[in-house]
């Protein structure tokens, strides 16, 4: 990589690694020192490939998405205690939503990180990302049906891991329970 492309690279970094951070720390269930893990070997892939890449940030999280694929496919998957870590002052980023938002997304992580690692992916770019349900199968190598099925799923499982979660609304307010209850709603 040249002087030029070695430059660009940092600027990417530093101006984008906080928001990949955000989409690593979901896919890998709240674990931060995983999705550092995840975003860091992402980085390094990119790295290398960098002259080559006409958009960075999209060639990124596809590396984190295929990464997060790959190791849910292993056939012994590595068993690493997690433990959970307090969130970040929202104050501190210029983001309050009030004094029951910070418990909400407690909340919400702690339900991504019980649902299985396929599960937490499908939500997270079905939801988070929001890509269509094709973008998410071609990105995950499987069927839309597939995808489907595996939302239909872990939409129950988080419902009923969470179910003070199942009446919020798109800002936050209280509604009546909903079946298209979407993660989204609650910011991990």
């Amino acid at each position: 990589m040249d002087a030029e492309g070695q430059e660009n690279f940092r600027e990417f970094v530093e101006n984008r690694s906080t928001a990949l951070l955000k989409t690593a720390v979901l896919l890998s269930g709240g674990d931060r020192h995983a999705a550092e893990d995840l975003l860091q070997n992402a980085l390094i892939k990119a790295a290398g490939r960098w002259h080559r890449i006409d958009e960075p940030e999209a060639y990124v999280r596809q590396i984190l998405y295929r990464q997060q694929v790959s190791r849910w496919r292993l056939k012994w998957p590595r068993r690493e205690l997690s433990v959970p870590e307090p969130l970040e002052n929202p104050a501190r980023h210029g983001t309050d939503d009030g004094p029951g938002a910070a418990d909400l997304r407690i909340v919400m992580r702690a339900a991504l990180a019980r649902l299985t690692a396929r599960q937490r992916t499908v939500l997270v770019l079905h939801y988070f990302e929001d890509l269509p349900e094709a973008d998410v199968a071609r990105l995950l190598g499987c069927s839309v049906g597939t995808v489907r099925s595996t939302t239909h799923r872990s939409l129950a499982r988080l419902r009923r891991l969470a179910p003070e979660l199942a009446g919020l609304g798109p800002a936050g307010s209280e509604q009546q329970p909903s079946r298209d209850f979407s993660p989204v709603e609650v910011r991990p």
